[in-house]
């Protein structure tokens, strides 16, 4: 491929707004020292890919800034190939922010074909979420502007039947309230002061079986349990921690570490086919 993917968009390019942001439009035809130009060797998934280096080594890259449905949910396999198609057997341009790896040794890079800013792209088809990965968040708010505009289109996951059918329900459902920062150390001792609320704000009882929470980095999943009912006008708090269920308070139990990214996280609500029905974003 022609180098001219040189003078596609760069990490310092500006944040595309509160319209619909449309990746692929770059603002600034500048590059930024340390870039590299690499082969993609093989797309793993949809924010993760596979790259030659000049020297002939390969590396596995994970996209900053974005997150793509696991394997085996609902538009994984919608992500890997559009990623494939936007990068799969071509070169590439990779940009750093400013941590270099990630836990699992993989390169953390912007990546650019040609005048399309990849991570963007993703975002602005409905296939990835924007998601704060602190320190990297050079390009935070043009991911999340292109996520405002994919959810404006309601394409992709945004989509009301992504997933499959809608749950039909007679009420109306909405995450009231997310409680991220626990008072003291909540990666410990104080997992049930972290929080969300869900409520209904309609006129007839939700059975909630199969509905679920889950966060941006979809690491963490909640299933409400069987037999659970929510009645009209009525909230349930989900705590972190662990405890005894009732119809008010119902509790994720989860070990070692908190569910909620205390500086910004977003908590979703999806129906029993995986489709999201409501959002509610801290920080």
């Amino acid at each position: 491929m022609s180098l001219a993917l040189l003078g596609a968009a760069t990490l310092n390019a500006g944040c595309a707004g509160d319209g619909d942001a449309t990746a692929g439009t770059p603002e600034t035809a500048v590059t930024t020292p340390g870039d590299e130009i690499v082969d993609v060797v093989e797309v793993i998934d949809g924010d993760t890919l596979e790259v030659r280096r000049s020297d002939g080594q390969r590396e596995r890259v994970r996209l900053i800034g974005i997150n793509t449905p696991e394997q085996g949910e609902c538009l994984a396999e919608e992500a890997t190939e559009r990623l494939r198609s936007l990068a799969g057997d071509t070169t590439v341009r990779m940009a750093a922010d400013r941590t270099d790896r990630d836990g699992y040794g993989r390169l953390l890079r912007y990546l650019y074909a040609d005048d399309v800013f990849l991570n963007e792209q993703m975002v602005a088809d409905g296939l990835a979420l924007a998601r704060r990965y602190e320190p990297d968040t050079a390009q935070s708010q043009r991911l999340e502007a292109a996520q405002r505009g994919a959810q404006r289109r309601e394409i992709g996951q945004w989509a009301s039947d992504a997933c499959g059918e809608p749950q039909e329900h007679e009420g109306d459902l909405s995450i009231g309230e997310l409680q991220a920062d626990a008072p003291g150390n909540d990666d410990n001792n104080s997992l049930n002061g972290e929080w969300v609320e869900v409520a209904n704000l309609g006129q007839a009882s939700v059975g909630l079986e199969g509905w679920a929470l889950k966060d941006t980095s979809a690491s963490h999943r909640y299933t409400f349990p069987a037999g659970f009912t929510l009645e009209p006008g009525a909230t349930v708090r989900i705590s972190s921690g662990c405890g005894t269920d009732s119809r008010r308070r119902l509790y994720w139990c989860v070990k070692g570490s908190a569910v909620w990214n205390n500086d910004a996280d977003t908590a979703y609500l999806l129906d029993p086919s995986g489709n999201i029905v409501d959002t509610h974003a801290y920080g």
